[in-house]
């Protein structure tokens, strides 16, 4: 009997010795892998890269405007109708395709005469008649020079207004995958030259985040949180910014 209790005291003593064993193991594994988790989390550094390139916008819309005011509605309406006629062989002329002139409706104004303070009366004194002509086209240089020379119209007898044409680019989506892969690999130089000084180097990239594009004129210094897209300016500088984390080894 007394050998029988002390071989089951031996065995919960050994029990509990093997408990304790795995225990301390146990928590020697489990504050391993908590370092190592924290290690993971806060041995890590940011930046931000950014790649910069210069475009020739490839589409244009450009667009004008002509009148007429005569105090008959009728005649108004003639004298327009001529007008448009010669812009639209003034156009042809220049080697612009018939089916690029877009036409708007015309825009028909009372004008009313003055009394002597200077406020409209009830009696008409004439009509003012006004059209646009639009033009959108992928010959960006071609169109940019019409608009710069179509005040000869003027020499014709018509009131012509030239507007400021509008430029962009067509291929800007795939722009975009370009500039950011440049953009990241900007981020991962600049990441391994600030932790090299450290005698560490740089490991996976654990985030990316994109920042906005910047479209503007190439002497443009303009920056903004929402991004910019310059339309005025035939030559252009995209910029593309991503912010980046990378692991430290």
């Amino acid at each position: 009997m007394e050998g029988g209790r002390i071989l089951r005291n031996s065995q919960i003593i050994i029990l509990g010795i093997c408990i304790a064993a795995a225990t301390i193991v146990s928590s020697v594994i489990l504050s391993q892998g908590f370092l190592k988790v924290m290690k993971f989390t806060r041995e890590q550094i940011t930046v931000t890269g950014s790649a910069q390139k210069n475009i020739k916008s490839d589409y244009i819309i450009w667009s004008g405007s002509f009148s007429r005011r005569e105090s008959d509605l009728a005649t108004a309406y003639k004298k327009l109708q001529d007008d448009l006629t010669k812009i639209k062989a003034y156009l042809i002329s220049k080697s612009v395709n018939e089916k690029e002139i877009i036409v708007s409706q015309i825009s028909t104004t009372t004008v009313y005469k003055k009394n002597e303070k200077g406020n409209d009366t009830n009696d008409i004194q004439g009509y003012l008649l006004t059209q646009n002509v639009e033009i959108r086209s992928g010959d960006v240089d071609k169109i940019t020079q019409i608009s710069r020379e179509s005040t000869e119209l003027i020499n014709q007898g018509v009131e012509f207004v030239s507007g400021a044409p509008e430029y962009t680019y067509t291929k800007l989506d795939e722009l975009k995958i370009e500039m950011l892969a440049k953009a990241s690999e900007n981020a991962k130089e600049r990441a391994a030259s600030m932790v090299k000084a450290t005698g560490n180097k740089i490991g996976f990239m654990r985030s990316a985040r994109m920042g906005v594009f910047q479209i503007t004129p190439i002497s443009s210094t303009e920056v903004s949180d929402w991004g910019v897209n310059d339309t005025s300016s035939l030559e252009k500088k995209v910029t593309a910014v991503v912010s980046a984390s990378f692991a430290i080894e």
